[in-house]
């Protein structure tokens, strides 16, 4: 099996060396890089082509936001799973709407932190619904009222079958949680969902989650 390919970025040498030493015991990942601040990222990703790039969100120079929304604009992307040390940050948040996969605490166990990059690699967001709840309430900078309109009217280019998945997706639900509950089969969402992300212009399925919150439509679901 191909080990996934993981970039790791931190300015403080003795994080990276801990997220080396307990990553690079996985089998079936390979450190292939580390940075030291967001502004060595790109090229470095140019070098080594990454699969999975665990981000630091605070750096001196250039931090983990500018770094997540320079790679997310670019078509060879790879996932971008954020550190941070806190659950509820307007950076954090800001990462996740650039297109980052989901983040992580400094302090989670390291099995939770290889379990983390596995599944952004699988395509898999990182993120749970709470979570998405949390950071919507403690930094969601802006007003909420043009949050819900413009996210609205991006929700209304949706049909009906794929709104349903989008508030799915919203929810939590994996692709065969999704085909249970709406009667479809899996590869079905999957094409939902491909198709929801081309229509919105989005990255992966943590912006649609955030979409769908702003749009207020798992309110709506209750």
């Amino acid at each position: 099996m191909t080990p996934i390919r993981l970039l790791l970025v931190d300015d403080d040498p003795l994080v990276r060396a801990g997220l080396s030493f307990m990553m690079g015991g996985a089998d079936d990942l390979e450190i292939v890089g580390e940075a030291a601040d967001g502004g060595e990222v790109e090229e470095l990703v140019d070098r080594t082509r990454p699969d999975v790039v665990l981000m630091d969100i605070r750096m001196p120079t250039v931090d983990g936001l500018a770094a997540t929304e320079r790679l997310r604009t670019r078509e060879d992307a790879p996932q971008v799973v954020v550190l941070t040390t806190f659950h509820a940050d307007e950076q954090v948040l800001r990462a996740l709407r650039a297109g980052a996969a989901g983040f992580v605490l400094k302090d989670t166990p390291p099995a939770e932190i290889i379990d983390a990059v596995r599944r952004v690699a699988a395509g898999d967001p990182v993120l749970s619904p709470a979570v998405t709840r949390q950071l919507m309430a403690h930094a969601a900078g802006g007003s909420a009222d043009t949050r819900r309109s413009a996210a609205r009217t991006r929700v209304g280019s949706l049909n009906d079958r794929e709104r349903e998945v989008a508030v799915a997706v919203g929810r939590g639900g994996s692709n065969a949680e999704i085909a249970a509950a709406l009667f479809m089969s899996v590869a079905t969402v999957k094409t939902h969902v491909s198709r929801i992300l081309a229509r919105l212009g989005l990255n992966n399925r943590v912006q649609i989650a955030l979409l769908v919150y702003d749009a207020g439509l798992l309110e709506e679901e209750r």
